[in-house]
Formats: C-alpha cells, structure tokens, sequence
C-alpha cells in the first residue's frame, strides 16, 4: 500500500510540474493574440507566485483540516479549473484573474507534498520527487508545442493539460484512505509533534547561515523561473527560432531537470550534499556560457539541456542539507521559510527580466542568469562557512 501511495504522490509532482512550462512556451504566440505586451508574461508570474507564497503559509492549518492527501485533491482541482480558465481567456485582463487560483494551488500542492514525504518517507524519495516535477515540468512544453502547430493552439495545450489534472484529481480522491492511514499510524506511533518550531521565525533568521540558505534559495529560483518562462523568447526573438521549436526546446531545460535529478539520486551514494551542490553549479555556468555563445538551434538546446542538468542537484540537496546544517528540530520551519525565499524569487525575477527583454534586448537573459548563479555561489559558500565556524561555539 505504501508503493501505491508512492505512486499517487510522485503523480502529483508531475501534475505540479506539468502547467509550468505552458506559459513561456506559449506566450511568443499568446501575447499577440492576447494584446499584451511581451513583457506582460512577467505579471502573470507575479501573480501566480503570490498566490502560492499565500496558500504555503496556509498549509499547515490547511493540512489539519482537510489532510495531506485531502489538500493535495482540492489544490490539484483548483489548478485544473485554473487552466481551463486560462484556455477560455480572450484577454490579458482574464489571463490575470485566472492566475490567482493557479498560484494558490500549485503553492499548497508544493508545500504540502514536501513536508509529507520529507516526514514520512526516506530522504531518497526526495530526489525522486523532484524528478517527477521536473518530468511534468518538460512535458507541458512538448504538448503545448504540440497543440501550437494544430488549429486548437495554445488554449488546445492548456485544455490538455487541464484534463489531465481532472484525471489526477480522481486518483487523489480514490487513494485518500491510503493517507489517512499513514498519518494515523505515525500519530499513533509517535503520539505528538516532536516539539519542532519552538523558536520564532525571527530567532530562526538569527542563527548563524540562515539568511544566506534563504538568499541562495531566492537566487535559485530566480535562476529557475526566468528560465522557464523567457527561454522561448529569448530563442524566437533573440535568435530566430520558430515558436513550435523554441517550446520544443524549452522542454530540454526540464527535461535536463529531471534526468539530473534521476542521476542526482545515484550520486548521493558516492558524493555528499555540499559536492552535489558544487557539480550543479559548475553544471549550470557551462550551460550559461553556451547559450551566451551558442547561435545555432542545436547548439542552444544543448545550453538549455546543460542548464537544466546544473540546476537538477540545487534545489532538493539544498532542503536536504536544512536539518544537518541547522539541526532537525529547527527544520521544518526553515523549510517553510525558505521556501517562502523561494517563491519570492519566483514572483520577482521574471518581471524584471521581462522588462529586461522588452526594453534591451532578449540576448541579455544569460547574462543575468550568470549573475544570478554567482550570487547563489556565493550565498551557498558563506552558509556553510558561517554554519562550520559556528559549531566548535555550540560544542563548547
């Protein structure tokens, strides 16, 4: 029964990755037939990552209400009719409002699929999961590059995808008994909390490399959004790509995503967190230096695929570290606020680099990206060096 639910859950991270990908694929094509300027994509963003920056500081009374599994169905349900809302819009205005309930799903899916197996399951599974985002993640693209080159275009590749969350819903619902079966036993096994989150979320930011764990997250995710959201921009309008092709070729920056995660979670048998984190790093500058130099449609998609495989370690090694780096009483709640980091990045990074495109030039995204990535580095080295000087302090 546990494998069951593995499979329902890891389902659910693909329908978390799955509408990802649609709007930068999409929008070369969507702003036009929307009337909306280029840079316009950035707004929607905005919208959607607050919507889930609100619904991830409600899950945890959410998942009292309703449980894991039950929030998990209703924010998959809420995403689904979202995107049927998206495929029905004949205006930017319509796009926008349509936005709100995608964030606010797609954030409580988030956080709450994270905190569920981050509790319940080992630590491997954590890679697994983010692997199954990254393959809904590069899916989208190809379905709606797919629908792009039929009569039904892009509001074709949102209904799909929307169809496919209605089928996932279904799944949830069947399977709820399997949750609450897992959140009793280990309610009987454990009988309370642990006394995790004693310390204040201010007291939490005092502690020494916590501001910087959070900073690198922002600077990831930054990394991760405008990536998905301007990479086929930047290859119709920067390069000459058709729109069919550059979404295509979105889907190799996830697809290198999800392969690296796969490999990832081979790697942690031979090399620790903070390694994997140096790998991905030196992964992604590659993969910056190749679309900075790169003008051929092959030699792109290897510098979106070499992208994706950098950024494949960063994220789920960057959770797994949270309980060795500040202790795991303290975990859970850095989590929480780092991944609140997280959505902040997401919500404020593509605006300014649609603004960017817009107004510049759309030759530009790599070089933020590089900027980007240096900062991350950054960050992530001061965290772990501020966490080892630290702890001789803490033995004595």
């Amino acid at each position: 029964m546990t494998a069951l639910l593995l499979v329902v859950i890891y389902l659910s991270f693909v329908s978390l990755g799955l509408p990802d990908g649609l709007l930068g694929s999409a929008w070369p094509t969507m702003h036009a037939s929307l009337g909306a300027a280029v840079s316009a994509a950035g707004t929607v963003s905005l919208v959607i990552c607050l919507g889930t920056i609100v619904s991830s500081l409600l899950t945890d009374r959410l998942v009292k209400r309703l449980g894991a599994g039950g929030l998990t169905a209703c924010s998959v349900g809420l995403t689904a009719v979202a995107l049927f809302g998206f495929s029905a819009s004949t205006s930017f205005w319509q796009l926008v409002l349509w936005a709100v309930p995608y964030g606010l799903g797609a954030g409580a899916v988030d956080a709450a699929l994270n905190a569920y197996v981050a509790t319940h399951f080992a630590p491997r599974h954590m890679n697994w999961l983010h692997s199954c985002w990254g393959i809904g993640a590069a899916v989208g693209p190809m379905v709606m590059s797919w629908q792009m080159a039929t009569p039904a275009g892009w509001q074709g590749g949102y209904r799909i995808v929307g169809f496919i969350q209605v089928a996932l819903v279904a799944a949830i619902f069947a399977s709820l008994p399997l949750w609450h079966e897992r959140r009793d036993t280990r309610a009987d096994a454990h009988g309370h909390s642990g006394g995790e989150g004693r310390a204040s979320k201010l007291e939490l930011t005092r502690r020494p490399g916590v501001v910087q764990a959070m900073l690198g997250f922002l600077c990831y995710c930054s990394i991760e959004s405008t990536c998905g959201l301007w990479s086929s921009t930047f290859l119709v309008m920067g390069h000459g790509v058709s729109t069919e092709a550059a979404a295509l070729l979105v889907s190799l920056f996830y697809g290198g995503i999800t392969v690296g995660r796969l490999i990832s979670g081979v790697l942690t048998l031979r090399l620790d967190g903070r390694q994997l984190l140096r790998a991905g790093e030196a992964t992604m500058a590659l993969g910056i230096l190749v679309l900075l130099l790169g003008r051929s449609t092959v030699v792109l998609g290897a510098g979106l695929t070499l992208l994706g495989l950098g950024c494949a370690p960063i994220y789920p090694q960057m959770i797994q570290l949270t309980p060795s780096r500040f202790g795991s009483q303290s975990a859970q709640s850095l989590m929480g606020l780092q991944m609140a980091c997280a959505y902040v990045g997401s919500m404020a990074a593509p605006p300014v680099m649609g603004a960017i495109i817009e107004h510049v030039s759309p030759l530009l995204m790599p070089v933020a990206e590089a900027a980007l990535l240096v900062l991350m580095a950054a960050l992530i080295g001061s965290c772990d060096r501020r966490v080892e000087a630290s702890r001789p302090s803490r033995a004595a």
